[in-house]
């Protein structure tokens, strides 16, 4: 799974950081943020401190060239990536939507089997434009939708509308695609935790994979080429050809091990287990705008949907 695990190390490499940095305060939902200049006095300040001014650096070594898949609409979460999306029903005075993982849940991992749904948050999130740059702090007023079940997706019902975001920041969301994507398809991964673009091709399909007490059914599996990392989590698969996105990058093979946390493994039909090491996977979203209807209310006994339910 893609969460920071040790990113503190790296991120001290990437930012070339000599002392430790001021810590930002939380921003406001107003999206002006403020800082202070107290030192970080926790582990986790550090960490958090550390990481902000690395994906700083990476934000200047990535910008998406003229005409390419951006940053705009995605978002970054306290320990993921992740986007606001747009069903291909909804209206602009529809509450909007953030997709992310499930994995990526504020109260931890969902357990097997598990679906939440309808359950109340204030979750934040940075809302980036199309260079990378925070402009905004959105928040939820409810989670949706999550589940590690068969998927690994989280859906977080915002306290704004599209039309406000837009308005306010001139920022569209990202169109979720109810079709399946294909084998081949020119595929890039936004990350907005890192502020880092990963540009691939979906190179297959596992029909069943499996990490640690998960399993996951028909993920996307990426080419080399989108080596994603720890805080990729919940970023936004989009097809490079229609902007609409069509998975949610969420785990990687990372040490070569069989099925474990962080070493997931395909499973066929006839219950062959493959492993390939360093390689990174993402799960299907075309499922989900069949369960959503107006007003971007969640129908998990719409006709079509066919979402794992509680």
């Amino acid at each position: 799974m893609r969460k920071p695990l040790v990113v503190a190390l790296c991120a001290l490499a990437l930012a070339g950081a000599g002392a430790i940095p001021a810590v930002a305060a939380e921003p406001s939902p107003t999206g002006a943020d403020t800082t202070t200049d107290a030192a970080p006095t926790t582990l986790t300040d550090v960490v958090n401190g550390v990481v902000g001014t690395a994906a700083d650096t990476l934000s200047g070594l990535t910008a998406p060239e003229e005409g390419a898949v951006d940053f705009a609409g995605t978002v970054s979460l306290s320990n993921c990536s992740g986007s606001v999306v747009r069903m291909p029903g909804s209206a602009d005075d529809d509450p909007a939507l953030v997709l992310t993982n499930g994995h990526c849940l504020e109260s931890g991992f969902p357990a097997p089997g598990q679906v939440l749904v309808d359950r109340a948050s204030s979750r934040t999130f940075g809302l980036l434009n199309s260079a990378g740059s925070r402009v905004a702090t959105l928040r939820a007023d409810r989670l949706v939708y999550a589940t590690m079940t068969d998927t690994d997706a989280a859906i977080y019902r915002l306290s704004t509308t599209y039309a406000r975001i837009k308005s306010a920041y001139g920022i569209d969301a990202l169109p979720l695609s109810a079709t399946r994507p294909a084998a081949g398809t020119s595929i890039s991964v936004v990350s907005g935790y890192w502020k880092r673009i990963y540009n691939c091709s979906v190179d297959g399909f596992a029909y069943r994979m499996k990490e640690g007490n998960w399993t996951w059914k028909d993920s996307v599996r990426y080419t080399s080429a989108c080596n994603t990392i720890g805080g990729t989590s919940g970023s936004p698969v989009v097809d490079s050809a229609t902007g609409q996105v069509v998975a949610v990058n969420n785990t990687g093979n990372e040490d070569g091990e069989r099925c474990t946390v962080n070493n997931p493994c395909e499973v066929d039909e006839n219950g062959q287990v493959t492993v390939r090491q360093g390689i990174n996977y993402a799960q299907q979203t075309y499922l989900f705008p069949a369960c959503f209807g107006a007003d971007n209310r969640l129908d998990l006994s719409a006709s079509g949907c066919a979402v794992p339910k509680p």
